[in-house]
C-alpha cells in the first residue's frame, strides 16, 4: 500500500471512528445525567480529568518516539526499530507504576476537594475509572505510537470503533436494569481494556521486533525535548476542570463537560481527519522531498482554515440552543444555558484546530526543543489568566484563559516556520487569519436574521441546516476565491491526476 492510499485509509477510518465517538459521546452522558444527575456527571468528569493529569509524566516522549521511528521504518531498519520500541516499552511501564502511586495519593486527597459524596463512594469510583488508564500505559501507548508512525492509524481506529460502540450499548443496558454508576463504570473499564491489549498483540504478531535487543546508546534522540509541548497540552486540556473542582461545584463541572462534549467532538473530528498528516509529512522529510512537502502543506493549510472556520462558526451559533434541548428535563438545579461561555469555548478550540498544520509539521520534523519556549509561555498564560478570572467569572473565566493561550501558541508556531522547515513568510499566516475573521464577521451578520423557532431536536436540526448552509457558502466562496491554486492542487491529488 503506497503512502497516499494509507493516508486516505487512515483518514477515512479515523473520521468514522470520531463520528462514532461523537454520536456515542452525546448518547451516554445524557443517560448518566438522566439516571444519576448533574452532580454524579460532574464527579465522573472531575475524576477523569484528574487521572489525565498523570499524562504530565509522559513528558512529551510519545511524539518524539513517533518522529524517531519515521526514518528506520522508511529504511526498514529492524534493529533501529526494535531498539526504539524496547526503550519506549521500558519508559511507559515506569509511568504505569508511577500512576499506581498517583492513585494512592489521590485516594487521600481527592475526596477532600468536595464533600458532596462520602469517602467510600468517591474513592471506589476513582479506582474503577483508573484501571483502563493503567492498562493504556502498561500495554498500549508504545504500540499506538508505533502504528501511527507506520501510517496504520486504521488499525487502532477500528479497535476504537468496536470498543466505543460496545461500551455505549453495555452501559445503557446496565443503567436501564437499575445498576449504579460504579457497575456502569466498571463495565466501561473492562471494555476499554480490550483496545491496548489488542494493539499489543497485533504489533507483536505482525512485526519482527526483537524485544531482547540490547543497546548502549539511548535510541530515542531528543527523548526529553517534547516536554514543553506536552506540558502545555496537559495544562490547556486539564486546568479548566481542576480549577472548577477547587473553586466551583460539581454542577459547574457538569455544565462545562456538556458544552465540552460538543466542542471537543468537533475538535476531535478535525484532529482525526488530519491525523495521518504527521506521518505523511514525516515520511517526506525523511526522504527529503521538500518541494512536495511545501505544496501539500499549503493546500492542507487552506483546507484546514476553511474547515475550521465553517465548523466552529456554526458551532458557536448552534451550541447553546443544542445544550438547552439536550439537558431539557434534567431535574436538578444546574443552569445549562450559558451562551457567552459556549461561544467562547467554541472559539478557543477553533484556535487550537487552526494550529494543526503548523504543529503537525513541526512534530514531523522533530523540532521540539526549538519550539519549547512558546509552549511554556502558552502554559503560563493559561494558568495565570484562568486563576485570576475563575473566582469572578467561573466558566467564562477559564474559557478566556484557554482562548488567549491557544491563540498565542498558534501564532508562535506560524512565526517559527518563517525560518525553519518550510522557510515561508509570516504574511501567509496573517492572510489566512484575516480571511478567517472576515468570514466569521459576515457569517454572524447574515445568520443573525435566522431564528430557530421550536425548541425541539427537529427544530434545532432545521435551524442547524440553515446555519450550516449559510456559513458554508460564505466561508467556501471567500476561501476558494482567494486560494484557487491551492484548492485546485488538492482536488488533483484527491482525484489522483497529479
Amino acid at each position: 500500500m503506497n503512502r497516499r492510499k494509507k493516508l486516505y485509509l487512515n483518514t477515512g477510518t479515523a473520521l468514522l471512528n470520531q463520528l462514532v465517538i461523537l454520536v456515542c459521546g452525546f448518547i451516554l452522558p445524557r443517560y448518566i445525567l438522566s439516571y444519576f444527575g448533574s452532580d454524579v456527571n460532574g464527579l465522573v468528569t472531575s475524576i477523569t480529568r484528574f487521572l489525565s493529569v498523570i499524562s504530565f509524566l509522559e513528558l512529551g516522549v510519545g511524539p518524539v518516539i513517533q518522529s524517531n521511528l519515521y526514518k528506520p521504518l522508511a529504511e526498514k531498519d529492524s534493529d533501529a526499530i526494535s531498539k526504539i520500541v524496547v526503550s519506549s516499552e521500558k519508559f511507559y511501564r515506569r509511568i504505569a507504576y508511577i500512576f499506581l502511586i498517583y492513585i494512592a495519593v489521590l485516594i487521600f486527597i481527592f475526596p477532600r476537594f468536595n464533600s458532596e459524596y462520602d469517602f467510600v463512594f468517591t474513592v471506589s469510583l476513582l479506582v474503577i475509572i483508573s484501571i483502563s488508564t493503567f492498562a493504556q500505559y502498561y500495554f498500549g501507548i508504545t504500540y499506538q505510537v508505533f502504528l501511527n508512525a507506520d501510517q496504520k492509524v486504521y488499525v487502532q481506529s477500528s479497535l476504537q470503533i468496536i470498543t466505543v460502540i460496545l461500551n455505549t450499548i453495555i452501559s445503557i443496558i446496565l443503567m436501564k436494569l437499575g445498576f449504579g454508576i460504579h457497575v456502569v463504570k466498571l463495565a466501561s473499564t473492562i471494555v476499554y481494556f480490550i483496545r491496548p491489549l489488542a494493539q499489543y498483540v497485533y504489533v507483536r504478531r505482525n512485526y519482527k521486533i526483537n524485544h531482547k535487543i540490547k543497546y548502549s546508546e539511548e535510541p530515542i534522540k531528543q527523548k526529553w525535548n517534547g516536554f514543553a509541548q506536552h506540558l502545555a497540552a496537559v495544562v490547556c486540556g486539564e486546568i479548566d476542570v481542576v480549577l472548577l473542582t477547587l473553586f466551583a461545584s460539581y454542577q459547574s463541572i457538569s455544565i462545562y463537560s456538556v458544552y465540552l462534549l460538543v466542542v471537543s467532538g468537533i475538535t476531535n473530528l478535525i484532529m482525526t481527519s488530519v491525523s495521518g498528516l504527521e506521518a505523511f509529512w514525516g515520511n517526506m522529510i525523511a526522504k527529503k522531498e521538500y518541494s512536495l512537502l511545501q505544496k501539500t502543506f499549503e493546500s492542507m493549510e487552506c483546507l484546514i482554515h476553511t474547515g475550521v472556520t465553517f465548523l466552529f462558526v456554526s458551532t458557536a451559533i448552534l451550541i447553546t440552543p443544542f445544550v438547552s434541548i439536550y439537558t431539557m428535563g434534567i431535574k436538578d438545579t444546574a443552569a445549562y444555558y450559558v451562551p457567552v461561555f459556549g461561544m467562547m469555548l467554541a472559539f478557543g478550540y477553533a484556535t487550537q484546530c487552526l494550529r494543526v498544520p503548523y504543529f503537525r509539521i513541526i512534530k514531523a520534523a522533530g523540532h521540539y526543543k526549538e519550539t519549547q519556549n512558546g509552549a511554556f509561555i502558552s502554559m503560563i498564560l493559561n494558568i495565570v489568566i484562568s486563576v485570576i478570572l475563575v473566582f469572578k467569572f467561573q466558566l467564562v473565566g477559564v474559557a478566556l484563559g484557554t482562548i488567549v493561550a491557544m491563540l498565542y501558541h498558534t501564532v508562535y508556531f506560524a512565526w517559527y516556520l518563517r525560518n525553519s522547515i518550510l522557510h515561508r513568510k509570516f504574511y501567509h499566516f496573517i492572510k489566512h487569519m484575516v480571511v478567517d475573521v472576515v468570514a466569521v464577521i459576515i457569517s454572524f451578520i447574515v445568520t443573525n436574521f435566522i431564528s430557530m423557532g421550536t425548541m425541539s431536536y427537529m427544530g434545532w436540526i432545521i435551524y442547524a441546516v440553515k446555519i450550516a448552509a449559510i456559513v458554508g457558502i460564505i466561508t467556501g466562496i471567500i476561501n476558494i476565491t482567494l486560494y484557487r491554486n491551492e484548492f485546485a492542487y488538492l482536488v488533483k491529488k484527491v482525484l489522483n491526476k497529479a
